[in-house]
Order: C-alpha cells, then structure tokens, then sequence
C-alpha cells in the first residue's frame, strides 16, 4: 500500500528485454535499506524489486515488468533519462498524508490541457469512459503515482489543480498536453459503486 505522496524523483538508467522488461532506477534510496522483494511504486505501478546497489552514478534498483503491465499502464514512454516518480510502500505507524492507494494502475488517462492558474498549474484529463464513473469532485485519484484531488468532472473528463510544491517534488514538469498518465482510481469509490450496483 501507498499513500501517493512522492519520496523520490529516480531516472531511468537501463532499459533490456529479457522476455519480460529488467528496468534499472536510479534514485536517492540507500539501496542497503530496499529488500529485495519490496515493492517500490514507480510513476504509480507497483513493481517488484529483484536488484539493487549502488556505483559511481549513486544508488539504483532493478524492476522487472511484464507485458501485461506494459499494456495497462504508460510505462511503455519510459527510455534511458526518464524522470520517474518513487513512493516506498506504507509502514504501520507512517503517517497517511495522502490516500489510500494500491499501485495497481486501472488504467491509462490523457493530458488535455495544462493552464497556469496563480502559481499553480490546472490541468485537464480525459479518461477511459469504463473510470469516469468512479471519478468524482472531491475526490482523489492517483495519476503517476501522485495523490490529487478531482476539482470537477464533465464526462470522462475531470480537472485537478497542481501547486508549485507538487510541480517541484515530482517529475510532472516533464509532461506534456497529449501524454498519457497511470491513473488508479481510489479504492472507496470502486467499492461504493459495486455496492450500489448489489442494490
């Protein structure tokens, strides 16, 4: 479990097709304190650790990602200098700063439109006509990885606002209008609908 409130900002150092995809990050982690097993969200997906150490160029980790994973998320933009954001997975006692989210990405969003509003920015997202309906004003959402409020929703389309520290402590900066985004939709909102749907 995850929180969506951003740790790290890693890059990405090597990229090798070994059937499935061995992707190595680099972060500022002390490499001796992951376990190999742990699960570090990255960009918001949920990946497995199967490596890690550290070189001249500093600490680093080795995910493996599937194909299946590939598929469902934007992980596929990813190539060597990619900026990605890292959470470490939840400890009993951590404080709960964001949400609740699991770093199984439901599906994959698109930036429409990013416009300056104050210091902040707001950017507008279109998403898979299946999530929209778990999307609502208010509410929270997971895009790469980043626990965000939903200002308004029209469709499948919803707004958030994004202030200077989360533009500073992310790698949001690098994205563009056009690009597509990890989105998790939040867990209380997938179980108020099945709920509502049982009747």
């Amino acid at each position: 479990m995850f929180t969506g409130i951003i740790t790290d900002i890693g890059r990405i150092r090597a990229l090798e097709n070994r059937g499935d995809l061995r992707i190595r990050v680099g972060t500022r982690y002390d490499p001796a304190g992951i376990d190999l097993g742990a699960s570090i969200a990255c960009d918001g997906c949920c990946l497995t650790v199967v490596d890690r150490g550290a070189d001249d160029a500093g600490g680093w980790f080795d995910v493996d990602v599937s194909a299946e994973s590939l598929s469902k998320t934007a992980l596929g933009r990813w190539q060597e200098g990619t900026r990605v954001n890292l959470e470490r997975a939840l400890r009993v006692g951590d404080e709960l700063g964001g949400h609740i989210v699991s770093g199984h990405v439901d599906g994959v969003a698109t930036i429409l439109s990013i416009t300056p509003e104050g210091d902040s920015l707001r950017y507008l997202f279109e998403a898979p006509q299946a999530l929209a309906r778990f999307i609502a004003p208010k509410g929270s959402v997971a895009l790469q990885g980043t626990s965000l409020t939903v200002n308004e929703v029209e469709g499948n389309r919803f707004g958030i606002n994004m202030i200077p520290h989360t533009q500073q402590v992310t790698a949001w900066g690098d994205l563009a209008v056009g690009d597509a985004v990890n989105l998790e939709i939040d867990t209380l909102a997938r179980y108020v609908a099945r709920l509502a749907e049982a009747g």
